[in-house]
């Protein structure tokens, strides 16, 4: 386990693709032993970033520091990489792609012998051992890839969209493994559009939109810095007038709570004021924004997939 503070550090990158700004002046900094979410829309700029990390194209300018080094290829054998356009061969059996990629990663005989039926395990294809990868299902298919991504146990993982085209169970498989990793000291980064897959797993995001940073940090922290217009209370009495109160823009029931959206320019405490005027207040919150209304309300709704 490296000591550096930082596992990536990215210092003003940006690239460009004819007339096209893909990533602007990009700086951001990776903590090692954290889950680090690249967000945003679709051609946002997050596989353009990706790419440039593991040097399959080059930034036109600024520097990429990986474990402190600027030369990719002095610590490329503890990266691995999964790219959102992926392929195995198709002929091969899921045992023996394994231990293909371990071999090419440098696993002496021994390692791949414990490796490969350990990640077969893990992924749940340990019974599709001996099966060709063009009998897989497609989630299989992606699971076998993760696999073969960290076969090496990378230091560093980098993942693009890990999770599209997997059904819930899986996506909670990987997950849980990602967590483990980090548990383990390792640092993932990867990249999603889908807002809810970073908030349950993400320790900071970086939020991008048409190649430039609209937020970057950890993720608890940006939420609390959010200012929020909803409050969720449970009242007891006759709550019809609320809708009528100048500072409520809308009233929905969820359970037993009613949740209350405020005007821009009011404060809940003008609420709750009101409130104990007329009922008796059993519980009041004001509701910290989830990471997708943070994302509708500065990319905007058009630009959002959360499914």
């Amino acid at each position: 386990m490296f000591e550096i503070m930082n596992a990536l550090v990215l210092d003003n990158v940006s690239k460009s693709f004819g007339e096209l700004r893909a990533v602007d002046s990009l700086s951001v900094q990776v903590p090692t032993a954290s889950v680090y979410g690249f967000l945003g829309p679709n051609g946002a700029g997050k596989t353009t970033t990706l790419r440039m990390i593991i040097s399959i194209i080059k930034p036109d300018s600024g520097g990429i520091s990986i474990f402190g080094n600027g030369s990719i290829e002095q610590v490329r054998a503890r990266i691995g990489y999964m790219p959102e356009e992926r392929g195995l061969y198709r002929k091969m059996t899921a045992r023996k792609i394994l231990a293909y990629f371990g071999a090419i990663k440098g696993l002496t005989v021994d390692q791949i012998a414990q490796q490969v039926p350990k990640w077969l395990d893990r992924v749940e294809l340990g019974d599709w051992a001996d099966k060709k990868v063009e009998e897989l299902s497609r989630g299989m298919h992606q699971k076998l890839q993760f696999a073969v991504t960290v076969i090496n146990e990378p230091e560093l993982l980098i993942l693009d969209e890990p999770f599209s085209g997997l059904d819930p169970l899986n996506q909670e498989l990987l997950k849980s493994i990602i967590d483990r990793m980090r548990d383990e000291g390792k640092t993932v980064i990867f990249s999603t559009h889908v807002m809810h897959e970073a908030e349950k797993l993400c320790d900071s995001i970086l939020l991008i939109n048409k190649g430039k940073v609209i937020l970057d940090g950890e993720l608890n922290r940006i939420r609390s810095q959010q200012s929020s217009d909803v409050v969720s209370v449970e009242l007891e009495g006759d709550t019809t007038f609320i809708e009528t109160l100048p500072m409520v823009t809308k009233v929905q029931l969820h359970g037993s709570r009613l949740e209350i959206n405020l005007s821009r320019d009011s404060e809940s405490q003008q609420l709750l004021k009101a409130l104990v005027d007329r009922v008796r207040v059993r519980a009041f919150e004001i509701k910290v924004p989830s990471l997708h209304e943070i994302f509708v309300n500065l990319v905007g709704a058009s630009n959002v997939e959360d499914s």
